[in-house]
Order: C-alpha cells, then sequence, then structure tokens
C-alpha cells in the first residue's frame, strides 16, 4: 500500500479514459491503483463511452463517472449545471482535489490537445486546471504513435514534466505489429505511485550541497562485430537514484551502459557501452562527485581478444575471458577527501556477511544488497528490495518501488554523511 500524501488521508487519483480499444484495461487500472491504497475517480471522453460505459466505472469506485462538463449535480428534476455536490465549478473543484491524474489510454488526439492547451470537453479542461503531476499512458496504432505530429506533441509535454509510460510493442488491435500497445497496468500503477511519492517529498533539499555520481544499465562485452556478451540489468534501480537524487536537488552525474530508459530530467548524462568506457568516464568525472553510487551491473569478464569479423557457427565455441577492472574499487583509490563511495552487490541470497566481505574488499563506505533469486523484483521488475550494509549495521529496506527503494537508499547515504543512520534502521540477522 502506498503512503497518505494529504493529512493522513488516502492519495485521490484522477483516472482520465480516452476512446480506444485499450479503455477497458482501464477497469484493471483502478483496480490496480485502489490495491495501492488510492481513492480513485474517473472521468471519460465521449469517444471513451463507445468502448466502456460509464456504470463500469462507478460500480469500481463508489463515485459518479464523470463524463462531460455538464454532468454535474443540478436541481431535482432540473437540467445539469457542471457543479459538484458542493456547488462548486466541478473541473476546477476535481483537478485542485486531484493528487495526481493518470491518463491510461491515452489517444493521438488528447496528447495533441494537452500540448497545445485545448480544453473542449471536462478530461482536457481539468487537465489544464490541475498542478497535480500528470501521467500519461498512450495507445493507439504504430504509424499514429511514430508520426511526427505525435512524436512533437510527446516531446512538448516531457518537457513540462508530465510523465510517459512508454506504450509497449506487439500485435496491435488494428492488426499491425509494433510500438502502440497500452503499457501492463502494473506498470502505470507504479508509475503513479512513483509519482505520488515524489510529490509528497517535494519540499526535499537535502542534498544541495551533493555532487551524486550514479553508475547504471548493464556493460556489454563485444565479442565480435555483432555480438557481445551481457546481462539482465534494466537500469531501472540507477536510474531511480539518479532521479530522487536530482528531485532532492543534487547536482546528477549518470553513468549508463545501454538501457531502454529516458535519462532523468536535469542530469549530466554520459552513455557508454562496455565496462572499460564505463571506467573511464566515472574516473574522468569523480573529481566532481561528493557521492558515487554504483548501481551498475558491470561485466566481470571480457573477451581477451576481439574477433574482428563475425564468428561463424562451425561446431563448439570456446571464448577466451579476462577480468575487467574493479571500477569501484579504482574510485575508493583514487577519491578526494570526504567522497562516500556506495556499492551494490546482486547476489542469489541475502548473505549480509558475503556483502559486507565484498564491500570490505572493495574498500567502500557502504554495500546494497539485492537478492536476485526473489520474484518480482530486481531485473527486468518495477519493484525492489534492499540491505543498506555497513561496517556496523545492516538496514533492511522493504519491497516497494524503485523510486521509494531509492529515496531510503539516499536517506541512508545522508545518515553516512552525517555520521549516523536514520531512525528506521533495523538489524538483518
Amino acid at each position: 500500500m502506498a503512503g497518505s500524501t494529504k493529512n493522513g488521508v488516502a492519495p485521490r487519483v484522477m483516472v482520465g479514459v480516452c476512446g480506444g480499444v485499450a479503455a477497458y484495461k482501464a477497469a484493471e487500472l483502478v483496480r490496480a491503483l485502489q490495491e495501492r491504497g488510492a481513492d480513485v475517480r474517473v472521468a471519460m471522453t465521449r469517444a471513451a463511452e463507445e468502448f466502456v460505459r460509464p456504470l463500469t466505472f462507478s460500480s469500481l469506485t463508489g463515485h459518479r463517472t464523470i463524463t462531460n462538463m455538464w454532468s454535474g449535480w443540478g436541481d431535482e428534476g432540473g437540467p445539469p449545471t457542471g457543479l459538484d455536490e458542493r456547488g462548486q465549478i466541478e473541473h476546477i473543484s476535481e483537478a485542485q482535489a486531484a493528487d495526481a491524474v493518470v491518463v491510461a489510454p491515452a489517444t493521438a488526439h488528447v496528447l495533441a490537445k494537452m500540448a497545445h492547451g485545448l480544453a473542449d470537453d471536462f478530461l482536457s479542461t481539468m487537465l489544464l486546471a490541475t498542478t497535480a503531476p500528470a501521467i500519461v499512458a498512450p495507445a493507439m496504432n504504430v504509424n499514429m504513435w511514430n508520426h511526427a505530429a505525435t512524436q512533437a506533441n510527446v516531446r512538448v509535454l516531457r518537457e513540462r514534466g508530465v510523465v510517459f509510460v512508454e506504450p509497449e510493442s506487439g500485435y496491435l488491435a488494428c492488426g499491425m505489429t509494433g510500438s502502440g500497445r497500452l503499457a501492463s497496468v502494473e506498470a502505470i500503477a507504479q508509475a503513479v505511485m512513483d509519482a505520488l511519492a515524489v510529490a509528497a517529498h517535494e519540499s526535499k533539499r537535502d542534498l544541495a550541497d551533493e555532487t551524486v555520481l550514479v553508475t547504471a544499465g548493464g556493460t556489454r562485452e563485444a565479442i565480435d562485430p555483432v555480438r557481445y556478451v551481457g546481462n539482465r540489468s534494466s537500469g531501472k534501480m540507477g536510474y531511480a537514484i539518479a532521479a530522487v537524487a536530482r528531485r532532492r536537488v543534487a547536482r546528477v552525474i549518470l553513468v549508463s551502459a545501454p538501457t531502454a530508459l529516458q535519462p532523468p530530467e536535469g542530469c549530466a548524462f554520459v552513455p557508454v557501452t562496455t565496462a572499460e568506457e564505463m571506467r573511464v568516464a566515472v574516473m574522468e568525472h569523480l573529481p566532481e562527485a561528493t557521492v558515487v553510487v554504483g548501481a551498475a551491473a558491470v561485466a566481470d569478464f571480457r573477451m581477451a581478444k576481439v574477433s574482428a569479423e563475425k564468428l561463424r557457427r562451425k561446431g563448439a565455441l570456446h571464448l577466451e575471458l579476462e577480468p575487467t577492472e574493479d571500477i569501484v574499487r579504482g574510485v575508493v583509490k583514487a577519491r578526494g577527501a570526504g567522497t562516500l563511495v556506495i556499492a551494490f552487490a546482486a547476489e542469489m541470497d541475502a548473505d549480509v556477511e558475503l556483502a559486507r566481505e565484498k564491500m570490505r574488499t572493495k574498500g567502500a563506505d557502504a554495500i546494497v544488497l539485492n537478492d536476485v533469486s526473489r520474484g518480482g523484483i530486481g531485473f527486468d521488475s518495477e519493484r525492489n528490495a534492499a540491505v543498506f550494509i555497513t561496517a556496523e549495521r545492516a538496514v533492511e529496506i522493504p519491497e516497494n518501488t524503485k523510486r521509494a527503494v531509492a529515496e531510503r537508499i539516499l536517506d541512508e547515504v545522508l545518515g553516512l554523511r552525517a555520521g549516523n543512520h536514520t531512525s528506521r534502521e533495523t538489524k538483518v540477522r
């Protein structure tokens, strides 16, 4: 369950439903948000009513589904007024009451209206009037999604701070294959909860004096011109740490191996591919850093010699590998006075002492232990759990979204900076 956002009251989320085949999935989204502790309201466009009836959402939420500007509360037997039950202008009162607004599915038409500030129905008017975080999950034909006009509107909205849950690729309702399928309900719900968490902590500026250097993603070590040795890291944990640190007013340098993610706004972004490229980039920026968080999944081995030509299938293939340099260990040796170094350990169990020994070997100030054998967290997931380990303590960070786990990790980093740990620490046996 998510925490409350306003005086102990459940966060209020407005779900905007647009006209598309994926509109039926909005009902699943409502349930997913409710399971996370949100009080959900729904507003539908006229086109959405052609796919799902308002009664569906009213039954799920226990609230009247808003379908147009004039569907408010009028005098008994009289015409609707566009006012809510308290006599306030409904699209304004709902805009002010929402802690977050999510549009799913978001059509190309609604994205265009949002980008250009058009307000000709309840949903578009409320979106223009709200100051709450806005999350959109597009769903449309692949050619519509890739059209220059749609992509231009997406860029405009991103620049304004709208959070996008990217559409997935696959078989579409129109019979075509490609990007444009609505993202999973789980991913959309997590994006909403992350946005609520960010809004709840907006006042935090406790990293204003820090320059945080974060590594993320999984490095790729070439075998030949077309193949590489890699790993399953999505980069989501490192990107979450970078985003949270930036929101907490740190200067952030993100050194990232290849991922499918958009770099967080306001971060200095340094793309790399191999472990050696990452090492060089980190060492180049190390003099600026006051905190280094090594969240990347750096390859432990690389080819002793990369083939200049594509290797052909001619029976068994034996690869000669050599170890890569330990980036964290190199950082510890070269860091300036006062620079904190936080390592990560992805293990197949939660052996705290093994992780602590790895921390000592590297010389890091702390290590974040992830048990990647647990299903539903870690690699490729929106969720994670960890143990923040120092020489004296092991602090359990329970399963949550990666953004929330990033918040806790940075809380512990600040505890290290102050010479102590947060009051929420617990011993892990």
